[in-house]
């Protein structure tokens, strides 16, 4: 299954908390979309993926000034 969430707006730490706290329930394999437009999230969700266990599947950097993260849930 694919689910979205959108920290736009939101500042380091909280976008890596909040997809923190949405991979919770998701299943071994799901992937979680992410948008975010904080800076620091081209650092902060390749370390997290990496602390983790989870896989950055993908980047993706879209017009608005919005990057769009995928991550399967490890």
């Amino acid at each position: 299954m694919i689910y979205e969430l959108d920290t736009r707006g939101l500042l380091c730490p909280l976008p890596i908390l909040k997809a923190r706290k949405r991979l919770i329930p998701l299943s071994s394999g799901d992937i979680l979309q992410v948008l975010a437009d904080d800076p620091a999230a081209w650092v902060d969700f390749p370390s997290f993926c990496q602390e983790s266990g989870h896989v950055l599947k993908g980047i993706q950097e879209l017009k608005s000034g919005t990057t769009l993260y995928l991550i399967e849930k490890a």
